[in-house]
């Protein structure tokens, strides 16, 4: 993949999951990578220890990242926790949007301010297909992911003069630790495979890698990107364009 080599690029939540296929594929691809996350990360990958609920911490190591200039951001980091509205915990709701929503926004503010003023960037913010279908209990990370595709598209039209293209994201079902239902493959439940697998609710009757996320993102995150800005890419293997 031709396009991020030389370029200095930010992934967040890049020890594990689609953080961590998605920091590699551009490290492959020549980017020079600094991942952010409370977990350490691959060997070979400069990942720096922050809490990304943190704002203060996030603004610190984000003017750090500025100095040096970065072309690429992705913000992929994101945490879940049960939410549903009638026994609505505020803590646990706010926590969940200070990772999933906040985060991502302000990096977008610190960093493509930068991105701007070079006249070149592409960030590029891992959502969800919750972004538009919602699911019981899932009020906060639901909410997290439409505001985050929102805050995409205002981004994307005030970036474009500047040259600065911002895109979404949005996976189904991908085997990360998020999928795992008491340490299983939530696809593998009897009742999800039932209806998603063998009746077709996902058309490709499958679920996805990290790796064919990461694909995608790497994409965006190029210079072969020239004229797509303010979008949602969903990566679901149909999931979201069936009854």
């Amino acid at each position: 993949m031709s396009g991020v080599a030389g370029r200095r690029a930010v992934v967040t939540g890049a020890s594990n999951g689609i953080g961590r296929a998605t920091a590699l594929a551009l490290a492959d691809a020549g980017a020079a990578v600094v991942g952010l996350d409370v977990e350490p990360g691959p060997e070979g990958l400069d990942v720096r220890p922050v809490d990304l609920s943190d704002p203060a911490a996030l603004a610190e190591v984000a003017a750090e990242l500025a100095a040096s200039g970065v072309d690429i951001l992705v913000n992929c980091a994101g945490v879940f926790a049960a939410t549903p509205l009638r026994e609505l915990d505020l803590d646990a709701y706010h926590r969940l949007l200070a990772v999933d929503l906040h985060a991502p926004v302000l990096l977008m503010k610190h960093l493509g301010a930068g991105m701007a003023d070079r006249g070149w960037g592409r960030i590029v913010n891992v959502t969800s297909v919750h972004a538009s279908v919602g699911e019981p209990g899932a009020l906060a990370y639901d909410v997290a992911k439409a505001g985050l595709e929102a805050a995409t598209r205002v981004a994307a039209i005030e970036l474009a003069p500047s040259g600065v293209l911002v895109n979404a994201v949005a996976p189904g079902f991908v085997s990360t630790r998020m999928a795992l239902v008491d340490g299983v493959d939530e696809l593998s439940l009897p009742e999800s495979h039932t209806v998603y697998i063998e009746h077709g609710r996902i058309p490709l009757r499958r679920g996805c890698a990290p790796e064919e996320v990461a694909g995608v993102v790497l994409w965006l995150a190029s210079a072969a990107n020239s004229y797509v800005t303010g979008q949602s890419v969903r990566v679901d293997g149909g999931l979201t364009v069936r009854l």
